[in-house]
């Protein structure tokens, strides 16, 4: 049990750090609904269930949303799908 809950810390610790390093918004979005699906694991682990409940329900699910409906209004998913398109289009066939 030991060696899940430091996995699932160091986890966590990485999520952090990838958001705020990445450029991507889509891949910052992404990666933090899976730090929040860990938080969420380490709740119930903690033996909390109402919190771990919670922090998956909003920390994964209405956040996320918000975050990916935000990121289509300011148009940020089109420019990301845009520029993996022009990407591919560019190489040999």
């Amino acid at each position: 049990m030991q060696v899940l809950m430091i996995l699932l810390l160091v986890l966590v610790i990485a999520c952090a750090l990838a958001v705020a390093l990445t450029k991507n918004l889509l891949t910052a979005a992404v990666v933090f609904m899976t730090q929040s699906l860990a938080l969420s694991v380490i709740w119930l682990i903690l033996e909390s269930p109402d919190l771990g409940i919670t922090e998956a329900a909003v920390g994964a699910g209405v956040d996320s949303l918000l975050l990916f409906a935000t990121l289509k209004k300011i148009r940020a998913i089109d420019a990301s799908i845009r520029r993996k398109e022009e990407d591919g289009h560019g190489e040999a066939p």
